[in-house]
């Protein structure tokens, strides 16, 4: 076996578990990354070569490939992931449980000689900045180069995450390996009392980018609650008033609901002089800091995001960020070397290859793009990246939102009566399925704080450390609803969303001053009407009415699945969201 390490000084540490490691997977050769762009260019070659990467134009699209996934890998695979801890009832009822010495022995007998004839590469990676006292550093390692070039987009990688790991022995050890790509042979486990992730028998990046969901929220929301933070699926956006000053918000909301366009939001031509400035599109971890304030960075540098649905009039931003060195996954390939999906800006194409790589007929019934289609992508070629996201003590949060998408039932936007309040808001969140996850598509189903698949320990407790963290915040974030989905009778949506959600942001800035004009209701404060009408909104005032309605039967009746949920968490159901349960039922009978 080969071993290479450059010029890199190697913790010894490191060097030891790779050595365990390799001796299991028995590699031909081990690649250390250094994150240069000399090892970029070399990786690529090795990728296109290898097939894991199609160039794409060049001219049109220049420093930018298309990946083709195996065809039973192509999103995450929550029935396949573990938490691995010594008693079923630390991972809870939201997660699938297997005991770390049966799923060590499981996965290693797969791991055994998996990588025979590959390289195993060693990426070291920081989430955050250095320096910060939020950042961790990780080390995986994989036989995917395609893994490799999306870890450089998705986090900090090489040098400086060893820098700021120095000789310590604290960092999240991540094993992956493709295998046979089997999915009876598919795991996905996490170990938090050994800051450890396996993961086998996927390519797929939820899967494989353990950087991502594994490492920055399901092994960091066990660090948060036992180093007294918040690792959590939320957005992180600045937005600007006309007179110059910034707000932080950060925002959580299911897959495919509108993150990532909200995170990089073009305001609409009437609200002149309000501008976005995205710090993170997916995930924050959230500190308290000295002045009694709720911190955050986003531990991330790139998006990977959804691609259908893309385009000038949802994303212009995000559209016009992935016209270079960009990363596309299961897109639809034109015959002039550009890539297309559904929502894309050109038309439907007449010749083109679909995400599987077959000649794709429009009238087929199928789509061209698969519909979790991806683009990895670097955040400092978003227009609107704020270099507040290099900061290391983060931004201060002022809001807090929970979305999904509902149909009805919910309004537009409330906000909730406290941080207890807003805690339950968080906690009964529930939304519309999207193909972000393997499944049926369009059922509803809960999603507290849109963190069920990702929370790395029992939810009840997981709560319980939402409510400390309350008690440790003086000056807390509010806490507030959103929902840009309702549907009148004719399914048609009564909000248009995408820019003029700036209007909704622009009442939460208010309310979190102390301002804004609001009723209050058994469900929270709902804006006035007048909050959110104004010059250049195409909604009837009749719409405007219904998206701030509060149907109090349909609330009473959608108290029992809030109860029959609750129930599930047993003991570990913190009194104050039981509390709070009731009292909503009893505002509602009021």
């Amino acid at each position: 076996m080969n071993q290479s390490t450059g010029t890199i000084p190697i913790n010894a540490h490191i060097q030891k578990w790779v050595k365990d490691v390799a001796a299991m997977c028995q590699p031909d050769e081990v690649f250390w990354c250094d994150g240069s762009e000399d090892e970029k260019e070399r990786l690529t070659k090795i990728a296109v070569h290898g097939g894991d990467l199609i160039p794409l134009n060049q001219k049109e699209l220049p420093g930018c490939y298309l990946h083709r996934s195996a065809l039973n890998d192509v999103a995450r695979t929550e029935n396949l992931t573990f938490v691995c801890t010594d008693q079923q009832e630390e991972a809870g009822p939201n997660n699938n449980w297997m005991a770390p010495a049966e799923s060590y022995e499981k996965l290693s007998k797969i791991y055994a000689g998996s990588m025979r004839g590959r390289t195993l590469y060693v990426i070291p990676f920081l989430m955050g900045p250095a320096g910060s006292r939020f950042s961790k550093v990780g080390v995986q390692v994989t036989d995917s180069v395609y893994v490799v070039l999306n870890m450089r987009l998705m986090t900090r990688m090489g040098k400086i995450a060893l820098d700021h790991l120095g000789n310590s022995d604290d960092f999240t050890r991540c094993l992956h390996s493709k295998a046979d790509l089997d999915i009876e042979r598919r795991f996905i486990c996490h170990y938090p009392q050994d800051n450890t992730i396996w993961s086998v028998g996927s390519g797929y990046g939820g899967n494989a980018l353990l950087a991502k969901k594994c490492l920055a929220l399901r092994i960091a929301s066990k660090l948060g609650q036992k180093e007294g933070w918040l690792a959590e699926h939320m957005l992180i956006v600045g937005v600007e008033s006309p007179d110059g000053e910034i707000t932080y918000i950060c925002g959580a909301f299911p897959s495919a609901c509108g993150k990532t366009n909200m995170a990089m939001l073009v305001p609409p031509p009437s609200m002149k002089g309000w501008k976005i400035h995205t710090i993170g599109d997916d995930i924050s971890w959230l500190r308290v800091g000295s002045d009694g304030r709720l911190w955050a960075i986003n531990p991330e540098a790139g998006f990977f995001g959804v691609a259908p649905g893309t385009g000038s009039n949802t994303n212009s931003n995000g559209f016009k960020m992935v016209k270079r060195d960009t990363i596309f996954t299961n897109v639809a390939l034109r015959d002039d070397g550009t890539v297309w999906w559904e929502g894309h800006d050109d038309p439907v194409p007449d010749n083109a290859q679909d995400w599987r790589g077959k000649p794709w007929d429009p009238e087929g019934g199928y789509p061209a793009a698969h519909p979790n289609a991806r683009f990895t992508v670097s955040i400092k070629q978003s227009p609107t990246y704020s270099p507040e996201w290099e900061k290391p003590e983060g931004v201060p949060i002022s809001a807090m939102l929970f979305g999904a998408r509902r149909q009805k039932l919910v309004p537009l936007v409330y906000q909730s009566f406290n941080w207890q309040h807003g805690t339950f808001l968080g906690a009964t969140l529930a939304s519309e399925t999207t193909a972000a996850a393997t499944g049926a598509v369009g059922v509803v189903r809960r999603d507290p704080m849109a963190m069920l698949p990702f929370c790395g320990y029992n939810m009840g407790d997981y709560w319980g450390h939402w409510l400390s963290m309350g008690k440790q915040v003086t000056n807390p974030p509010k806490v507030f609803r959103v929902n840009w989905f309702q549907r009148n009778e004719r399914g048609r949506f009564l909000w248009p969303g995408f820019g003029e959600n700036l209007r909704v942001l622009r009442w939460v800035i208010e309310r979190s001053k102390g301002g804004g004009n609001a009723n209050e209701t058994p469900i929270g404060y709902v804006p006035q009407a007048t909050s959110l009408i104004g010059e250049g909104l195409d909604v009837s005032k009749s719409d405007v009415d219904q998206l701030l309605s509060v149907d109090r039967q349909a609330w009473k009746n959608n108290l029992k699945s809030q109860s029959d949920f609750f129930d599930t968490f047993g003991d570990h159901l913190p009194a104050g969201l039981r509390e709070e349960h009731r009292a909503l039922a009893k505002r509602l009978n009021g």
